[in-house]
């Protein structure tokens, strides 16, 4: 590690001047020799840092992007070429170049931040060895051996020796529990923002070795931190969980406001944003309503999460317009909740339902039938508008039947009936002037 860090000895005056500059400030506050001057000095380092490393991190997440946008295309790539892996690394390649995209963009903000960490390792582990570098005279030196971060002092290590420990005036004991605190954290805070990334910002629907990269990393990151971690001293240790933390946060934020397009992160921002579109009528914020532009504009090509929000907005009565804004409208809901109920579908019967439906139905048919048939044979209730037929239209009507060789109507029986085809009810009398 001392290997290493010697390679960047060129950053240690810069790293060294901020770090005394901000110990002047927090000195004045807290004392000089205390370990809060010293731990907020390298607190504040990092922050600076990452405040200065802003422009990669935007560039990791327009990458991050990117590489999301091409999942549907790398997918086809691996389907195509399944059976030849150098050809489809190949293809790989030429995606990546046409469009631009790095996937060691993702990578950017830890690379850059690399010669600070070196760099910072080798201003503690000078002060540890008791010399002078950079802008720390021996004043400071002094003052930076005394500092003490809940007991451990900010130049020792986990496998320092006992003897080691005393010189700096500091138990062992002291020093490993310390140490051993800031690792778990250190690694945990790094695999729970991998973890992060992983579970609610990746479109998991398509699975590419970019997603096995990323998955990978969740695990082996902690790893290399704890077992790195026993050889960084304390100082080192408060920088780099300072910066996991930041990064945690950072990445939290981006995630929560700026999610992945197809991850559940989107699912979620998009169900807050329609809930903020119903209770308020209206897309507010700049940043919303180019959202809200940008899936419009995807058309066809819109996922599952988008195309819920705007079938959420169409319920709610509202049409997303090209520019990002929602116009009212009452057909928009009206349509909405016609199309969900022609796409509701009747449940499926058994045989057994199918059967004593239809037998249900036939004894209902036969019941209505002989309630049919009462009605025609049974007297009539309440007045009646037919004409009464008077006493002259009787005897005209029965004159037929007592001529001689003609049966009469009330002999002739039921079979007589059916072949006369004799009509039922009253029948119309004759005209005078016909002949009898």
């Amino acid at each position: 590690m001392d290997t290493i860090a010697s390679l960047f000895s060129f950053i240690t005056w810069p790293v060294s001047w901020v770090i005394v500059q901000f110990h002047k400030v927090y000195g004045a506050v807290f004392g000089p020799d205390t370990g809060w001057a010293w731990g907020l000095s390298i607190v504040s380092l990092v922050v600076l840092i990452r405040i200065c490393l802003i422009p990669l991190f935007v560039k990791q997440i327009k990458s991050t992007r990117n590489m999301q946008a091409l999942q549907p295309k790398m997918k086809a790539i691996q389907e195509r070429y399944k059976s030849d892996k150098q050809r489809q690394s190949e293809e790989m390649m030429k995606l990546y170049k046409e469009t631009g995209t790095n996937p060691l963009s993702s990578c950017l903000p830890i690379l850059a931040q690399s010669p600070f960490f070196f760099a910072l390792y080798h201003v503690l582990s000078s002060i540890a060895s008791g010399k002078v570098i950079g802008v720390i005279d021996q004043p400071l030196l002094e003052s930076a051996r005394q500092a003490h971060i809940f007991g451990a002092p900010l130049a020792a290590k986990f496998t320092d020796s006992a003897e080691k420990v005393a010189a700096l005036d500091a138990s062992l004991t002291d020093v490993r529990i310390v140490t051993a605190i800031m690792i778990v954290l250190m690694s945990a805070s790094q695999f729970f923002t991998q973890r992060q990334l992983m579970m609610k910002n990746v479109d998991l629907s398509v699975k590419t070795p970019y997603m096995q990269q990323q998955k990978m990393l969740m695990y082996i990151f902690p790893v290399i931190f704890a077992v790195m971690g026993v050889n960084f001293p304390v100082g080192v240790l408060v920088y780099w969980l300072t910066t996991n933390v930041w990064t945690m946060g950072q990445q939290m934020y981006v995630i929560s406001q700026n999610p992945t397009p197809g991850s559940k992160a989107q699912d979620s921002y998009l169900q807050r944003l329609l809930k903020n579109v119903t209770q308020h009528g209206e897309v507010r914020g700049r940043r919303r309503k180019n959202i809200v532009k940008a899936i419009v504009a995807k058309g066809g090509d819109r996922n599952e999460n988008e195309r819920r929000f705007f079938a959420g907005l169409a319920k709610a009565g509202f049409a997303a317009q090209t520019d990002g804004n929602v116009l009212k409208s009452d057909t928009v809901a009206a349509e909405a909740e016609g199309g969900a109920a022609k796409r509701q579908q009747p449940k499926r019967q058994t045989k057994a339902q199918r059967q004593a439906g239809a037998s249900k139905d036939t004894a209902a048919d036969t019941e209505a039938a002989s309630e049919a048939a009462s009605e025609d044979e049974g007297p009539s209730e309440g007045p009646s508008l037919e004409k009464k037929p008077t006493a002259k239209d009787e005897s005209k009507d029965a004159a037929p039947a007592d001529k001689p060789g003609r049966p009469s109507r009330a002999n002739s029986g039921g079979s007589r009936q059916g072949k006369s085809g004799q009509r039922k009810g009253q029948q119309r009398p004759k005209h005078p002037s016909s002949k009898k």
